[in-house]
């Protein structure tokens, strides 16, 4: 089943989409948004599947769904937390400035809570005051949970998953280590993340969902030119349900939650930093990460950040190259 909020006051409106992403139909008779879907999930879920198949065998109302219609699936949550699943990642940031990964850092998750409040639409602009900010994008996965328990185990927390999507985490570089220098944390230099037109459920991704993690994957162009296409199965220290366990050690997370996996990352086949895909490589889900390897390659980054007028795109396709989530296609401008 396919979900997604259509624009339409604060917190949209429930549709269901099409596999195919072609057509939607209007869900606001079984709940008037995905929130409202979430919070009594166990009462709506069979409703909601059974309009998914009646609009893929035509016998409901539909209508053509487009992705630039869409509000984020939630376009405010509850919580969005998003841990570090991919050490490979945290391993070059700390490289690049001569520094050792500490052992705990792979069996120990990241995780920061970032602003849920005012999710950017996949289509709409990022707006940052100063390109001297350090504009990044974050190609991740994310899952949604139901209320999930304090203390849940990795196993259990696994059965909490209730739907799966993409993100652009937005990062502003030049703003963290100031923010991290005092010890308490993002919050400047973590605005507002972009998510997926639609959030799937976890049976919609058959096989590729398997123990946590989504084995295809994860694609990034930026200003059209193909930029990541790293293997998101792969490498992932963390599967979701141990990073949704981390977050609800010591409290209960609300229906609605966002988990997400962090910036998605792969080493070379000989256990090298990634290489870029014009190098023939899977390339990098964030600018930064390429900055990293040239960093620790020429001594110095030479890839710059974004600048107003670029676009980021994160899809992710079936092995059967069909779109799964739609695209996240984000225009970085200037804010007034």
């Amino acid at each position: 089943m396919k979900l997604a909020s259509l624009k339409s006051g604060r917190d949209g409106r429930l549709v269901v989409v099409s596999r195919d992403l072609t057509r939607a139909t209007d869900a606001t008779h079984i709940a008037p948004t995905l929130q409202a879907a979430l919070d009594r999930w166990d009462l709506f879920a069979a409703a909601l599947h059974d309009l998914a198949e009646g609009l893929e065998h035509g016998s409901v109302p539909s209508f053509r769904f487009h992705e630039q219609d869409c509000a984020s699936p939630l376009p405010r949550a509850p919580q969005w937390v998003d841990g570090s699943a991919y050490v490979n990642h945290v391993e070059l940031v700390r490289k690049a400035r001569g520094a050792e990964l500490p052992e705990s850092f792979w069996s120990d998750p990241l995780m920061y809570q970032g602003t849920s409040d005012c999710n950017v639409p996949p289509r709409d602009p990022v707006k940052v005051a100063s390109e001297d900010f350090g504009i990044d994008c974050e190609a991740e996965i994310a899952v949604i949970t139901a209320d999930v328990p304090m203390g849940v185990s990795p196993a259990e927390a696994l059965k909490y998953v209730r739907l799966v999507l993409l993100v652009n985490d937005v990062s502003l570089r030049n703003l963290i280590p100031n923010e991290l220098a005092k010890g308490f944390g993002f919050l400047q230099s973590k605005p507002s993340s972009s998510f997926s037109p639609v959030a799937v459920t976890p049976d919609e991704l058959g096989a590729a969902w398997a123990g946590g993690t989504l084995a295809l994957p994860l694609l990034t162009a930026i200003n059209g030119q193909p930029f990541g296409k790293p293997e998101a199965g792969e490498e992932m220290t963390f599967d979701f349900g141990v990073l949704i366990a981390h977050a609800a050690k010591t409290r209960a997370l609300s229906a609605g939650t966002i988990v997400g996996s962090g910036t998605v990352s792969n080493r070379d086949p000989d256990g090298s930093p990634g290489r870029p895909v014009s190098a023939g490589g899977r390339g990098y889900s964030c600018i930064a990460e390429q900055r990293m390897v040239e960093t620790i390659r020429d001594g110095k980054p030479s890839t710059p950040f974004l600048s107003f007028g670029d676009v980021v795109r994160i899809e992710m396709k079936d092995r059967k190259g069909h779109s799964i989530f739609g695209a996240i296609e984000n225009r970085i401008v200037q804010a007034s």
